[in-house]
């Protein structure tokens, strides 16, 4: 059984995740050690970056953005605020090279159990906001292949405001206050049927000021797989079930529960492609991949 802790929305999808690059990294260990004799492995050879950036505003871009980013790259930014605030941090533009360049983000000082969210790929996400006074981002990379990079920006958050939940693809938000009390609503695109709460409300939350009471969102494909479950049981099965899924496939299931419940995941089955279809699991806390 998988405990996922109290989640009011649970997030699951599946994505075909096909790298010609990931069969090439078995070379790995070599490349290091010829990089290592002819004195390339450096981290001398990469832009310097990060840093403590304070302000009430502020722009972070990862080094040589919007041309690429280095190898080897190795960068850590601390935002740091009043006692009393928080930090809305909201990615602009990301492109990394999926699965091998990373931005990690740190609900506090860059330590694993204040992990928030690792990004990699192209996927904007939601706006992030920290529990306090403090955000941390640490962007690696590897030795070879390199992309636009990201940009984010970043805004001080006074305690009786949750910021904004942020636009959704396909999506149209209603409302532009975002202060204890205040409501907004969300709905989508013709052709696009909504998945999740369509109405969030900012409320107190004890020891971390103001939030939203559920996650933003999404709008999903009229006729694709995925679906929004509420309910005390239930069950998933991936398309097709027990016969094999077709390929290039993208699901994503929605498991809604009041808050304060806690939400249990029991497989019976699961056989996939190991290393190109994967199951992403995600809720309060970092997503795990199988």
């Amino acid at each position: 059984m998988t405990d996922l802790g109290a989640p009011e929305m649970l997030l699951m999808s599946r994505r075909l995740n096909v790298k010609k690059t990931g069969r090439l990294r078995g070379d790995l260990p070599l490349l290091l050690l010829l990089g290592l004799l002819i004195g390339d492995f450096s981290s001398s050879k990469a832009e310097s970056c990060g840093g403590v950036v304070q302000g009430l505003n502020g722009t972070i871009e990862s080094p040589g953005f919007p041309h690429g980013y280095p190898n080897y790259a190795n960068c850590t930014w601390l935002i740091i605020t009043g006692e009393r605030n928080r930090i809305q941090l909201t990615f602009v533009t990301l492109a990394l090279e999926e699965d091998f360049d990373i931005v990690s983000v740190y609900d506090g000082q860059p330590s694993p159990g204040n992990l928030k969210m690792r990004l990699s790929g192209f996927m904007l996400p939601s706006p992030i906001v920290s529990s306090g006074s403090i955000l941390a981002l640490w962007f690696t990379t590897d030795f070879a292949v390199s992309a636009q990079g990201f940009k984010a920006v970043y805004e001080v958050l006074p305690s009786h405001t949750c910021g904004t939940p942020g636009l959704i693809p396909n999506g149209v938000i209603h409302g532009s206050r975002y202060n204890m009390g205040d409501k907004i609503r969300y709905s989508c695109e013709s052709g696009f049927v909504l998945e999740g709460h369509s109405i969030l409300t900012c409320i107190v939350s004890h020891g971390s000021g103001a939030q939203w009471d559920f996650p933003s969102p999404f709008c999903r494909a009229e006729g694709a797989c995925g679906g929004t479950l509420r309910g005390t049981a239930g069950s998933i099965t991936s398309p097709g079930y027990p016969a094999e899924y077709d390929n290039n496939l993208d699901c994503t299931w929605s498991i809604l529960a009041e808050p304060g419940d806690t939400i249990a995941l029991v497989f019976n089955d699961f056989l996939l492609e190991d290393k190109y279809d994967f199951l992403e699991i995600s809720g309060t806390e970092a997503p795990s991949i199988w």
